[in-house]
């Protein structure tokens, strides 16, 4: 048997430039799919590891050890039961002659067959060894399965240099490497054959192709010859850093998407200041921050507070020895971006907002709901029905949702929708608003946007938010686009769990105040002029609970979650509750009381019997009058510490109870066959479960 050579491998496409979004997902794909392909062909020795390489024009992977050859596996081929495949004198019969030929074995492959039980039959086995499969064979497929299954944002089909064959790849491909070592695999990819050779930096470095001596030299070379680093993480680490070093005491803005994006398109970072005219910082520094990320993934400079200066870094993918004029040429460009965002803020201002209102029939919110304007109207009518029940100002909730869409119709968020309510929030206090409808404006998109420091800091706002979200969520479930597997395209799951949090701020801001889920959701409904599907505030109510319980079950007892969420609370009760639950599962009586809890529902279930009140001369046997009397006294303490808020001592009563529960079921017969004593049990039951079920439904922590 040959012996086994084991080396680092290095496989390299290189390629016209990625898309620049699409690019880190493209290298890991990319490297993972080839290590889980040599993998599983038994090529990756030892602890060998894919390190993975990304630049605008290559993706690359090395993986530390690979064999040439994988190692000879045992197959045990199952044919068929030993009464079937061979005749009483020892012969094959035809059928064991066809199944032999069917995996490539002759005639004489009888002599080597093995007999084995297989469960009560002695069945007929061929053990055969099957050779490893080389480099080049395991190489191969893997890039054929990587190519195939890499998630490329949008394919582009080409040519070939000769001119008839056409494949088709994310960008077209100029070079392929696989070096073994110090030695080139045959292998083969989108027209191209396996080499040694690569091009690095198409400015900086050398313009001679650089021929890789082996797979381990790849990022010295690269980074020596072509003035290129390889590696997406250092790439961008170095950018992070000369980002740091050029703010020189000022912030550069943090951002991470755009400092993905940014290292997907240069080869050689080098970081540069720019400034623009300071008379630009008039404008909303939202705006401004956004023509710079957005519309030229430039760095804006922030002071330490936060306010936005006249500066902005650029990353440069070349490094002159005088960068003047890349300098000048970025400041020359962004000028007219800015002056375009100027002179739309200043057009906006010369409309108010409530000018704008009108023209918001004319635009389709859905074909099923109406306009913006209907959509508007029926916000206006929830948020004042929540500002009442919160104690926010009734006539600044009115105002902001009647003023909250009018932006839509802004020049400015025409440009740029990602500052949808932002702008708004800027035009209402130019207009005079009150500020707590200015504020409430601007907060109303924090989800969409994610941003956790921008949740609406007064009540008005909450009121606006709360109602904007109830809106959506009735009406376009109830025209029956409710999520779907993966699908939700109108973010209803997010939308969900935005109302929750309100509820919550709501419930820490007017503790005195309460605002239900189900009330609210009727009132939604009812301001809809268009028929809703009948059953539509259950069915909402029922999945904002259920993105609730996925929500808490990533960070508490799934049990617990169930448990509370399961019963419907206040919204801004759940945590409360779960907390006492899971304190309460501390208790030695717990799971007892939650079995015994869920053998009263059993009962109650089965019965016909309306629950009525107890019967105190009914209660012959002395378990169930020592049940009554504990019940009564836990009862009533339990219940104050429930009104109280204190959940965790309501639960930690219940434990009083164990001793009476079962001695109950141990001597009493609750189906008995005098109706009377029949139903003053079940009451009696039933007022034992209410009382244990009053924080959550305790059956359901039952093992």
């Amino acid at each position: 048997m040959a012996t086994v050579t084991s080396r680092p491998l290095l496989v390299e496409l290189l390629v016209e430039e990625l898309p620049p979004k699409a690019l880190a997902k493209l290298a890991a794909a990319f490297a993972d799919l080839i290590f889980k392909s040599l993998e599983s062909e038994g090529l990756v020795a030892g602890d060998g590891r894919p390190t993975q390489f990304a630049t605008p024009r290559r993706l690359a992977v090395r993986i530390d050890a690979v064999a040439d050859r994988a190692a000879d596996r045992a197959i045990s081929n199952k044919l068929m039961p030993a009464s079937v495949g061979l005749t009483a004198s020892g012969d094959a019969t035809p059928a064991l002659a066809k199944k032999l030929a069917s995996i490539g074995a002759d005639a004489s492959a009888i002599t080597r067959l093995t007999r084995r039980l297989d469960g009560k039959n002695e069945t007929l086995f061929l053990d055969t060894v099957a050779a490893g499969a080389s480099l080049g064979e395991g190489l191969q497929r893997a890039l054929e399965r990587a190519l195939a299954w890499l998630p490329i944002p949008k394919v582009m089909q080409y040519q070939l240099a000769d001119g008839w064959t056409s494949v088709s790849f994310v960008r077209p491909a100029h070079g392929l490497i696989a070096l073994h070592g110090d030695e080139v695999v045959p292998v083969r990819a989108l027209g191209l054959d396996a080499g040694r050779t690569t091009h690095g930096h198409r400015f900086e470095g050398s313009r001679a192709p650089i021929v890789l001596r082996d797979a381990t030299s790849y990022e010295q070379q690269l980074r020596d010859e072509g003035a290129v680093i390889a590696g997406f993480d250092e790439r961008r680490d170095e950018i992070r850093r000369q980002l740091d070093a050029a703010a020189a005491g000022l912030a550069p803005i943090d951002d991470q998407a755009l400092l993905d994006e940014v290292t997907a398109l240069v080869e050689l970072p080098n970081v540069l200041t720019c400034r623009f005219d300071a008379e630009f910082l008039a404008v909303p520094p939202e705006c401004l921050v956004l023509t710079m990320k957005a519309n030229q993934r430039y760095f804006p400079l922030l002071e330490r507070d936060g306010r936005l200066t006249n500066r902005f870094l650029v990353v440069s993918n070349v490094a002159p020895a005088d960068p003047g004029r890349i300098v000048e040429g970025n400041e020359r460009v962004v000028r007219p971006r800015l002056a375009d965002a100027k002179f739309f803020y200043d057009q906006d201002r010369k409309r108010t907002l409530a000018s704008r209102v009108p023209e918001l029939d004319k635009v389709v919110y859905h074909g099923k709901l109406g306009s913006q304007g209907d959509r508007v109207r029926r916000i206006c009518q929830i948020a004042v029905w929540v500002a009442e029940r919160i104690g926010a100002t009734s006539e600044h909730a009115k105002q902001a949702a009647l003023l909250a869409k009018a932006d839509l119709l802004t020049d400015m968020v025409g440009e740029f929708p990602e500052l949808q309510g932002i702008m708004g929030g800027y035009y209402a206090a130019h207009d005079g608003e009150a500020p707590e409808v200015a504020a409430a404006i601007r907060g109303q998109y924090v989800n969409r946007r994610g941003e956790d420091d921008a949740a609406p800091t007064n009540l008005v706002g909450e009121a606006l938010l709360i109602a904007d979200r109830s809106e959506i969520l009735v009406g376009i479930w109830g025209i029956g686009l409710k999520p779907t597997g993966e699908k939700d395209p109108f973010a209803l799951r997010r939308h969900a769990l935005t109302l929750i949090d309100s509820f919550q701020r709501v419930a820490g801001k007017a503790s005195s105040r309460r605002l239900g889920l189900n009330d609210l959701l009727h009132q939604a409904a009812a301001t809809f002029a268009v028929p809703l599907a009948a059953n539509v505030v259950a069915e909402v109510e029922a999945f904002i609970y259920e993105r609730y319980f996925q929500q808490l079950a990533t960070i508490y007892d799934t049990r617990a979650v169930d448990a509370v969420i399961s019963s419907k609370p206040a919204l801004h009760d759940v945590v409360g509750r779960i907390l006492a639950v899971r304190e309460f599962l501390t208790l030695p009586e717990a799971l007892a009381l939650a079995a015994a809890n869920k053998r009263v529902g059993n009962i109650l279930k089965k019965s016909d019997a309306p629950a009525g009140q107890v019967d105190a001369a009914l209660l012959s046997e002395p378990a169930e009058r020592a049940l009554a009397a504990v019940l009564a006294d836990v009862g009533e303490r339990a219940d104050q510490a429930y009104r109280a808020g204190e959940y965790a001592r309501s639960l930690s009563l219940l434990a009083r109870l164990k001793p009476s529960v079962d001695a109950f079921f141990d001597s009493v017969m609750v189906n008995v066959e005098s109706p009377a004593l029949r139903a003053n049990r079940l009451a009696l039951l039933a007022n034992l479960r209410a009382t244990m079920n009053r924080v959550a439904d305790l059956s359901l922590l039952a093992v």
